[in-house]
């Protein structure tokens, strides 16, 4: 075995996985958000978020999640720690996927700008279902039955997902091009729009 896979071992010994990375997750997110919508108002300028306000319940909220997880009373199944950990990989493997499409359209010259399209609208459905699926398996939402074993093997989830990402944009390259009503949307362009860019 290597230095680095020594090292890493040692890290995951030293709690890293369990504690440092959900914690710093979970703070930046909560944080990020906080940030973002302003809940908890603004400073004295009247323009920028109370970044102090927002740390402290950050870091209240990421507290909350790790401690029960190291101390053992979060009820049987519904540790968030060992979600968030065993969800991570495939929403990671999901998001290189998407950007390695990216990249092979690109390189054929293609642009893309999904914002405002029924592509996008795809693109949010897609992600949004692909969040539940990922986090629902992580936390055992879902019991399969028996027959249906294999789509737990994550080999077969990869080719789902690269069938059904090839499937779509094999769909609007040889879709119908049947010309619509000026100021006509289909429902995917309206929750497109949700992409749409200030």
């Amino acid at each position: 075995m290597g230095v680095f896979q020594d090292g890493l071992l040692r890290l995951s010994d030293m709690g890293v996985l369990d504690v440092i990375v959900p914690f710093i997750l979970v703070f930046t997110i909560v944080f990020a958000v906080l940030q973002k919508t302003k809940v908890l108002g603004v400073g004295d300028d009247g323009k920028t978020p109370r970044k102090n306000f927002n740390a402290v319940i950050g870091l209240v909220m990421a507290l909350g999640v790790i401690i029960p997880h190291v101390t053992g009373t979060y009820p049987y199944g519904a540790d968030v720690v060992t979600i968030i950990n065993n969800a991570l990989p495939n929403v990671s493997a999901v998001l290189v996927a998407v950007v390695m499409m990216l990249l092979i359209i690109g390189v054929f010259g293609g642009e893309v700008n999904f914002a405002g399209t029924s592509v996008a609208g795809w693109a949010v459905m897609f992600a949004i279902a692909a969040t539940v699926i990922i986090f629902g398996s992580a936390a055992n939402w879902w019991n399969l039955p028996q027959w249906l074993d294999f789509l737990r093997d994550s080999d077969t989830q990869s080719l789902i997902i690269v069938v059904l990402v090839f499937a779509i944009i094999m769909y609007f390259v040889v879709g119908s091009d049947k010309p619509k009503k000026e100021n006509e949307k289909s429902i995917f362009e309206r929750f497109g729009d949700v992409m749409k860019s200030k």
